[in-house]
């Protein structure tokens, strides 16, 4: 009964989001709005959040492919791809190193490493189930990934424009230090159209590390018969790219999938302010924050100083 008055009250809050669009409802507002409910409903239901916030970004980012040209934005994307695969490999390095160091459980930093040098709790979701990581080692690593994800969105966009910061140079710093796929794109919208399609579209090729890294986990920790899962909405939102590359669509259509992408990630931010509990935050433990937030700063000091001195 708690499930469905709690997904009835969801439904009631975010009409207005998804019908009138609400222009003014900003990525970083509506992540505030989700955390503000989250502690004044309890959530019963976190599956349902964790789903439904999933498939919301998939959808939005596939809409968002079909408003970007696929020769420019390779063209423009092509300055992040070598400092992603620098930044995943040591970033998994330093993580383990640093993990062994202060002697946490080596699964759940493993996880924390591969949350930050990738996309996040995608990555996270995916390695999991690998390692034959427990529910413990899942919340502790998701539940710490999401703290510093949360705190991105407010932090990197009026950092871009303190430093001065170009679209494009924005764009790939937010890609390659900010943990989440969905706070990426939100910081990316908060700065302009130009740093949403760069970031969008070198983070979701970071994205595809995911792949090597899970056959590499089942390397380190001897298990073949584990499964593995592929972010394949990545390569629709390529195909969508594709189409508005090469197919004359209707000025309405690319409009309509605008305000899609628009709204869903905005609707996907609140659902994930709306999975926080204070039990969630309780359970992560000072030594895998310290992991986590050593980590974090050394990739966002490190991008940061190669984005400015190599984009323009």
């Amino acid at each position: 009964m708690a499930k469905i008055i709690y997904i009835i009250i969801i439904a009631l809050i975010l009409f207005p989001f998804a019908s009138f669009g609400l222009p003014q409802i900003s990525a970083p507002v509506a992540l505030l709005c989700g955390l503000i409910f989250a502690f004044i409903f309890p959530n019963p239901c976190p599956k349902f959040n964790k789903k439904t916030s999933k498939y919301l970004l998939q959808v939005a980012v596939v809409c968002l492919g079909f408003n970007m040209n696929l020769n420019e934005s390779l063209k423009s994307g092509s300055e992040g791809m070598l400092f992603t695969v620098v930044s995943v490999v040591g970033v998994m390095c330093l993580g383990v190193l640093i993990g062994y160091w202060l002697h946490i459980n080596r699964k759940t930093s493993y996880l924390i490493s591969s949350g930050t040098a990738i996309c996040g709790g995608s990555a996270i979701a995916a390695v999991g189930p690998v390692l034959k990581a427990d529910e413990n080692e899942m919340a502790v690593s998701l539940g710490v990934i999401f703290i510093l994800n949360s705190l991105g969105l407010f932090i990197f966009p009026p950092l871009g424009h303190l430093l001065d910061m170009t679209q494009h140079q924005f764009g790939t710093w937010a890609a390659i230090a900010i943990h989440d796929t969905s706070s990426v794109v939100g910081a990316g919208e908060i700065y302009g159209e130009e740093a949403l399609q760069i970031a969008t579209l070198i983070k979701l090729t970071r994205a595809l590390w995911i792949i090597p890294l899970a056959f590499v986990t089942m390397f380190i920790f001897r298990d073949k018969t584990a499964k593995i899962s592929i972010p394949w909405f990545i390569f629709i939102f390529v195909l969508a790219m594709v189409v508005n590359t090469y197919v004359p669509l209707p000025e309405w259509f690319v409009t309509a999938m605008v305000w899609i992408a628009k709204r869903g990630m905005v609707l996907t931010l609140f659902f994930i302010g709306a999975s926080l509990s204070l039990s969630s935050i309780k359970q992560v433990g000072v030594k895998p924050l310290l992991q986590a937030v050593a980590l974090w700063i050394v990739i966002s000091i490190s991008s940061l100083a190669v984005v400015l001195n190599t984009v323009a």
